[in-house]
């Protein structure tokens, strides 16, 4: 389970819930470059009474900061935002603008080993672009950031990552709230005493090698997410739910051909 920051760009409510997540138990932090809170971010985690060793802590670098000359400045500003020696995950946040898979991500296993990055990530690749970056990087792919829910299950992607040893970070699990329009997932939260993020994200969890990262703000929210990672759902349950017959994909670029 991860914890997701995107749009929690008040600075003392991000710190504190960010503060908040890793005290309950949360140890994965998602940022970006995009979401012009890695400062808070970092704040939270000088906060919290937790190891940074403990942390895996993920930023991403925006399409105009892909080229191979700009990558060591531009994590060079993210690593000071954060107030952090080294991110556990660097990632492609788009492959698009100064994205060149060889350019790109040699900058990256440069970094990794100079020790500033641990492990290279991509986000919003296919199945196409990510054989482009593994045959183009000296160092293992070793996530996939992509949204994933409900409405978007992406089983050939999640497929094709688990072949591969790449780890799918699924954000927007809630599919920015149109879980809890979604009679398959209402009926099994109403069946089973549980919220619909809840089963959302019971759901995402079921699926080998799938970490979601929700955001939230309040406590009650941050603790109901972090328990629904012990959620079992069962076979015919989690069955309804990769049933479901329609498909909304939320964030939609030209960039990629889908």
């Amino acid at each position: 389970m991860g914890f997701g920051t995107w749009q929690n760009t008040d600075p003392d409510a991000c710190a504190e819930s960010v503060r908040t997540a890793l005290e309950m138990g949360y140890r994965h932090i998602d940022t970006a470059q995009l979401y012009e809170n890695e400062a808070y971010v970092g704040d939270g985690i000088e906060r919290a009474d937790v190891d940074r060793e403990e942390i895996t802590l993920g930023t991403k670098l925006w399409p105009g900061d892909l080229a191979s000359d700009r990558v060591p400045e531009a994590v060079s500003e993210s690593l000071d935002r954060l107030g952090v020696d080294y991110v556990d995950v660097l990632y492609v946040h788009w492959p698009a603008k100064d994205y060149d898979a060889a350019d790109t991500l040699g900058a990256f296993a440069e970094l990794r080993d100079e020790g500033l990055i641990r492990h290279v990530g991509v986000s919003n690749f296919t199945p196409d672009l990510l054989d482009e970056a593994r045959a183009a990087c000296d160092v293992p792919i070793a996530v996939n950031q992509v949204e994933l829910h409900p409405l978007l299950p992406q089983p050939d992607l999640i497929e094709y990552c688990r072949g591969h040893d790449i780890e799918v970070v699924a954000y927007s699990p809630l599919a920015r709230g149109e879980v809890f329009e979604i009679p398959e997932v209402t009926d099994i939260a109403r069946e089973n005493g549980l919220s619909e993020a809840q089963v959302a994200i019971a759901w995402l969890v079921s699926k080998d090698g799938v970490n979601p990262i929700p955001k939230a703000s309040s406590e009650d929210h941050i603790r109901g997410n972090l328990e629904a990672a012990d959620i079992e759902l069962a076979s015919e349950e989690l069955a309804r739910i990769d049933g479901i017959d329609r498909e909304l994909r939320i964030a939609d670029r030209d960039w990629v051909d889908w």
